[in-house]
């Protein structure tokens, strides 16, 4: 007998709320409905139309009639405007989009292969094989060849290490960062190559 206090939308926003909640949604509660506390709010009823200014009572009966709710998308307007929908619907399809938005972001991150300037063939075709996996998941790839002592002398030997390490790469990447000298170190920075999936029609 409890619910004859309340009306069948206020109660099916609170259980939308608590549903929403356990997903972790991050999304800003708006009031609803006894929520609201304005003396008037200026209307849209659910096609958009506009409704004009009403008195807070009787827009909540307006959406009890619709058995919609009165949810106030924007609180700081003068008077607040407020919005007739299905609050459990809008909020589980807002929540879907965002859930699909963040399922087609892919997170970018660099890995690093790192090399000496006299790294052998099977080593260097070794580094070229884990780049391209990289590349091929999505990453940038950040390539170094470390000098030591003397080597800092003939760092063209690391330039030379690093064009052919592009050359094995070949059309899996780009040169997002062309060799130069960081330290003690010659970085190139290589991106995956966005139009490869094109090169191989």
């Amino acid at each position: 007998m409890i619910f004859t206090f309340f009306n069948e939308s206020w109660i099916a926003g609170i259980f939308a709320r608590y549903f929403l909640l356990k997903e972790g949604s991050d999304i800003k509660d708006l009031q609803i409905n006894q929520e609201i506390r304005e003396r008037e709010v200026r209307l849209i009823d659910a096609d958009g139309e506009q409704l004009g200014v009403v008195p807070l009572r009787k827009a909540l009966d307006i959406a009890a009639e619709r058995k919609l709710d009165l949810v106030n998308v924007a609180p700081n307007a003068k008077p607040p405007v407020c919005k007739i929908l299905d609050y459990g619907k809008y909020k589980y399809e807002t929540i879907k989009k965002e859930k699909e938005a963040r399922k087609n972001q892919k997170t970018i991150t660099v890995k690093e292969v790192r090399m000496t300037p006299n790294i052998d063939t099977h080593d260097l075709n070794t580094k070229v094989r884990r780049a391209t996996e990289f590349l091929k998941n999505g990453d940038k790839v950040k390539v170094s060849v470390r000098f030591r002592g003397r080597e800092l002398g003939h760092t063209d030997l690391g330039k030379d290490v690093l064009d052919s390490f592009s050359e094995l790469v070949g059309n899996e990447a780009i040169i997002e960062k062309k060799p130069l000298m960081e330290g003690r170190s010659m970085v190139m920075f290589l991106a995956p190559n966005p139009n490869k999936e094109e090169d191989n029609a």
